[in-house]
């Protein structure tokens, strides 16, 4: 590992790679991420790419030892070392042999403009010409569905062309909004996907929403990504879930409430709706679905 120039706040693994119009694939953990849509779709960019670290970033720096401790390794009574939980730059191939870059890691605890700025400093040298993030958020809409998409970004052309759904909201921020405004003062191309994930399964794995995500990235980028996996997952899980609804009237009538309010906001408006109607709370229907899931295990 060598030090960054200037006494940046990372360290570079030999020297940076020289790609051709590389993407920027990013994904922090700490923030939403409903059912681990994003997390597991990182999680499989990494490893079927068979990713290597070129930049980590300074733990001393961004992170809180206290609130992320780091991990020590005891064997038989040594302490062979100490694991730094901190974010790091990735890089990978697709399935087409196309190189591309991957944020991964924690969300900093502290120092976000300086991470940001560091982020788009490293951005600017590995020549990215686009970056994608990736997240999931637990929304009022029926598994029935397709999975909705919403994007954001500070390029108001690129909101313009796509065809995800756009919203007008003040909401807390997490880390990659940040990036996104210091990549985009740069000139680098930066937007953020979100799945949609039904509120009442939004505590447990929901496939479906990776594969979503997958594809969106995979159309966005031009990479090659396999996501049949998922959407193989999420077809079993369909059955099970409608199973449960179809066997409790209440849920029911729930899930046919949901799906005329969601069907009738697309078609007036092509937004997502926020419905108001009266339903079994999250946790009441959660509880219920994840007791189910798991009486269908083999040995449940």
């Amino acid at each position: 590992m060598t030090s960054s120039p200037g006494g940046f706040p990372f360290t570079v693994n030999g020297q940076l790679p020289a790609v051709k119009s590389p993407v920027l694939i990013v994904m922090l953990s700490g923030w939403i991420d409903a059912s681990g849509a994003a997390s597991v779709a990182m999680d499989y960019l990494v490893e079927s790419s068979n990713a290597e670290v070129i930049v980590e970033f300074d733990p001393d720096t961004f992170m809180d030892f206290r609130a992320r401790r780091p991990v020590m390794k005891l064997r038989e009574g040594v302490n062979t070392s100490i694991v730094w939980n901190t974010p790091q730059i990735k890089m990978g191939t697709d399935a087409a042999g196309t190189q591309f870059f991957m944020l991964t890691g924690p969300e900093p605890d502290s120092s976000w403009n300086l991470f940001a700025r560091s982020v788009a400093g490293i951005a600017e040298q590995l020549g990215v010409v686009k970056t994608i993030g990736m997240g999931a958020y637990p929304f009022a809409a029926p598994h029935t569905r397709a999975v909705g998409l919403t994007a954001t970004s500070p390029d108001p052309d690129i909101i313009e062309r796509l065809t995800l759904s756009k919203n007008s909201l003040d909401v807390p921020a997490g880390i990659e909004p940040v990036i996104e405004h210091s990549l985009h003062k740069i000139g680098i191309a930066a937007m953020c996907i979100w799945a949609q994930v039904p509120h009442y399964v939004a505590s447990m794995a929901y496939p479906a929403a990776t594969a979503a995500l997958l594809e969106a990235v995979s159309m966005e980028t031009g990479l090659t990504l396999d996501g049949s996996r998922f959407s193989r997952e999420a077809g079993v899980q369909r059955e099970r879930l409608d199973q449960l609804v179809s066997n409790n009237p209440e849920h029911m009538d729930m899930l046919h409430k949901l799906e005329q309010s969601y069907d009738e906001a697309l078609s007036e408006t092509g937004s997502m709706p926020v419905t108001s109607m009266d339903i079994p709370t999250v946790d009441e229907i959660a509880a219920e679905v994840e007791q189910f899931l798991r009486d269908q295990q083999p040995g449940g």
